[in-house]
């Protein structure tokens, strides 16, 4: 299970009973996050790869399936490319941009690499995020990104739109892998039928891709309906070896 940007692993721990009943259900906290070390040094996307790469190998699991939230896939992604398709079987997104941001979000990314706004942006981001929805866990959440500092925020914000303007979509990245990979995106915002309507089209086109809306309001549904995510991942896991 692997955070985005500013997250910790205790985003998923509402999911780990499910998950881990019948295989194990790893989650890591990347470097400079929740319990892990803080580096002197900066570091990016392919550092965080590295990091997940250190844990799988601690680990000694032969197959892997990423679960990443939100930009989090494009460390997931780049584990498939690495590891190959045996080892990487299938791969879980939850509330992404799978079909590419819209214009107006690479200008919060370049807010957020600003020093006078990225605070602003971020708290526009969090409201966002959490659709009106006020609950201890969501609360929590909240509290926990807005902790990190402005070198954390600017590093996603530089980090995304990397990545965004090298991969495109997330879609057109995964078309690109040399062997199509079963994926799986679970989200909840927006609730807009016309999102749902697109991926579907994406899903008949790529019999890989598979879209599944959880009936939640936020931007973190497994701290909604952690039930209905955990056993949407798990139907999706028990499929790959069918």
């Amino acid at each position: 299970m692997l955070p985005g940007w500013a997250v910790n692993r205790t985003l998923f721990r509402p999911l780990l009973p499910v998950l881990g009943a019948h295989r194990r259900a790893v989650a890591l906290d990347w470097r400079a996050h929740g319990g892990s070390a803080d580096p002197s040094a900066d570091f990016g996307t392919d550092e965080l790869v590295e990091d997940a790469l250190a844990v799988i190998v601690a680990t000694g699991v032969e197959q892997v399936v990423p679960v990443a939230q939100s930009h989090g896939g494009w460390m997931a992604i780049e584990l498939r490319r690495r590891l190959g398709p045996e080892r990487v079987p299938g791969l879980v997104l939850c509330s992404w941009m799978v079909l590419g941001p819209p214009p107006p979000f690479f200008d919060a990314l370049d807010n957020l690499q600003n020093r006078d706004r990225w605070e602003d942006e971020r708290d526009q981001l969090l409201q966002r995020w959490l659709g009106g929805t006020d609950t201890p866990a969501l609360r929590r959440q909240a509290q926990e990104m807005a902790s990190y500092p402005f070198d954390m925020w600017a590093r996603a914000g530089r980090e995304i739109t990397r990545s965004c303007r090298t991969e495109g979509s997330p879609l057109e990245a995964l078309a690109r892998l040399d062997v199509p990979t079963p994926t799986l995106h679970l989200y909840a915002q927006p609730a807009d039928p016309a999102y749902l309507e697109a991926q579907e089209e994406r899903a008949a086109e790529h019999d890989w891709f598979h879209v599944q809306r959880i009936d939640a309001t936020t931007h973190f549904p497994m701290l909604e309906d952690p039930a209905a995510v955990a056993s949407a991942i798990d139907t999706f896991v028990r499929g790959l070896n069918s």
